[in-house]
């Protein structure tokens, strides 16, 4: 039983007929639409996907990073950072996820698209904060969740658990400062220790 009025195969269908040649890969698996597209066709896809009649997916639900660097602890195969937009279609009633992958991972850099779903604004600056995804054309390209200062980029997957420096409200400066991290490192994995006679029974060794 599908949640939506259009079966899913339907949507590709669809989608894939908008899209052309622009799209690299388009599949459904669990009963979701995935394309994927190349960072030089991707703002074109998605004034496509926006406007085409078949397609009218006129809100974005949702737009993230993803760090590949270590996707289910194999090696890196292709570009590390990715973009991936949950769109939907209130007039047709039907979903899609669009993924488009930065090319350079030294520095990943994709088109912003602000000026086709406005909600992007700050899932941009999310991704940019947090993955240092850089979206080019993007009016206000700031950190969002983090501090000013703030150093790197927290959910590489590279980032150290105890981050770079750490702040602290200096009283005889009156502001806030930055030091080098003295956190540390604690073993978090839990250990049973017991005793010989532990509830009466001898242990085993």
């Amino acid at each position: 039983m599908t949640l939506y009025a259009v079966h899913i195969q339907t949507v590709k269908a669809r989608v894939d007929a908008a899209l052309g040649d622009l799209l690299q890969s388009s599949n459904v698996r669990l009963d979701e639409l995935t394309v994927v597209v190349s960072a030089a066709n991707y703002h074109q896809v998605a004034q496509t996907l926006r406007d085409h009649p078949d397609c009218r997916f006129e809100q974005m639900m949702d737009l993230c990073g993803v760090d590949y660097s270590t996707y289910k602890n194999e090696p890196l195969q292709g570009p590390r950072y990715c973009v991936v937009l949950h769109l939907l279609s209130v007039s047709l009633n039907q979903r899609v996820r669009l993924k488009v992958f930065a090319p350079d991972d030294a520095m990943p850099v994709v088109t912003s698209v602000c000026n086709i779903w406005s909600a992007a604004n700050w899932f941009e600056r999310e991704a940019f904060d947090l993955f240092g995804i850089v979206f080019e054309g993007h009016d206000d390209l700031r950190r969002i969740l983090t501090d000013y200062g703030f150093i790197g980029h927290p959910f590489r997957k590279d980032f150290p658990l105890s981050g770079h420096v750490e702040m602290r409200y200096d009283a005889e400066q009156r502001r806030v400062v930055y030091q080098p991290i003295t956190i540390e490192p604690r073993e978090i994995t839990p250990r049973i220790i017991r005793e010989e006679n532990y509830a009466g029974m001898q242990q085993v060794h």
